[in-house]
Formats: C-alpha cells, structure tokens, sequence
C-alpha cells in the first residue's frame, strides 16, 4: 500500500470538494477553484472532512497512480486555501527585470530585451534593490502552473558553472567548476 496514496487529505474550514462524474475532483475555497481528472481506475470518495483516494488492486500502475493523485489533490486543497509562491533571482551584471501588470520585461545579456507575458492565473512581482540581485516572484493557486512557468523563466538564461550567472531560483545550490588553471 502507498504510504502517501493511504493518508486522507484533510479538508479545512471553507474548502468544499465535490468528486463529479469521469472522475472529477473540483476543490473549491477562499482563493480559487481548481479541479484535476482522476484516472478512472482510481476512486475519491469525501468521508467527514477528509476526502480519502482507494486503489481497485495492486498491480504496479495503481499503486503509483494511487500516491500521484492524492498528492495532486492535496496541492489543490492548498492552492485554494494558501496558494503557492516561487521566487527567482537574476544573477548577472546588467541584468534586470521589470513588470507591467502580467508582462514581463527581462534585460538577460541578449542583444534585445526579452518581453515574457505571464498567464492571468499568476500574480507577478519584482524586486530591485540597489547592490542585490533583482527578484521576480510568482505567486497563485496552482503549483503546476508555477512550476512550468518558473521553470520557462529559468530556461531563458540558464545559470552557467562557472561564475554563476543567469536566472537560479532563489536557494538553489548550484554545481560549479574551478576554471582554467593558471599557467607555469
């Protein structure tokens, strides 16, 4: 049995979940509605204020669907009632970052600036203080659409090994490389 797929999702105060038909988990709260597709193997049935995930057998497909969806359906129950935030740090001299609205305005070292236009889902937010490196933070309700927004960001300048430089999501350790090696 999956240790995580066997753990009901606690529902809070003010989250209302409604299992639809084809499977449909929608999970409704004070910040947003969302809703994910359940495979049809895979059974959600709201017991009290939990909502518990069962599995028809133990075949290897089930049981890692099993855990998948109940973590999925849990990030949904969060994303409604605390949301998620993501935030990226621009390392790199001349490099900035700007917005208007959901429009992004990145300078990355490019011959041209880079014009990114972040999906109305997303709240966008940067941050420039003088002797820092600026800060675009990505804040809202789905962790998936943050992460694939965050991670489109991240590869318009991926940071490089040596000095560091590029877009690095804030704590990211990265691996780095010594450089050439001084001469005789």
């Amino acid at each position: 049995m999956s240790r995580i797929g066997k753990k009901p999702v606690a529902i809070p105060n003010g989250v209302t979940i409604t299992v639809g038909k084809d499977n449909v988990v929608t999970v409704k709260g004070p910040k947003a509605t969302l809703s994910e597709t359940l495979d049809r193997d895979i059974k959600a049935e709201v017991v009290g204020n939990e909502l518990i995930i069962t599995r028809p057998t133990d075949q290897i497909r089930h049981r890692a669907m099993h855990g998948l969806y109940r973590s999925l359906v849990h990030n949904l129950v969060i994303g409604v009632t605390e949301g998620f935030k993501k935030d990226l740090e621009l390392v790199g001299v001349g490099y900035k970052a700007s917005n208007a609205g959901n429009t992004l305005d990145l300078a990355l070292g490019y011959s041209h600036n880079i014009i990114f236009e972040v999906p109305k889902e997303l709240k966008v937010n940067t941050v420039t203080e003088k002797g820092k490196n600026p800060i675009i933070s990505l804040e809202g309700s789905d962790k998936q659409l943050i992460g694939q927004v965050a991670a489109k960001l991240r590869s318009l300048r991926k940071p490089e090994p040596y000095k560091g430089k590029g877009v690095k999501y804030v704590g990211e350790v990265l691996r780095r490389k010594a450089g050439k090696a001084a001469g005789k």
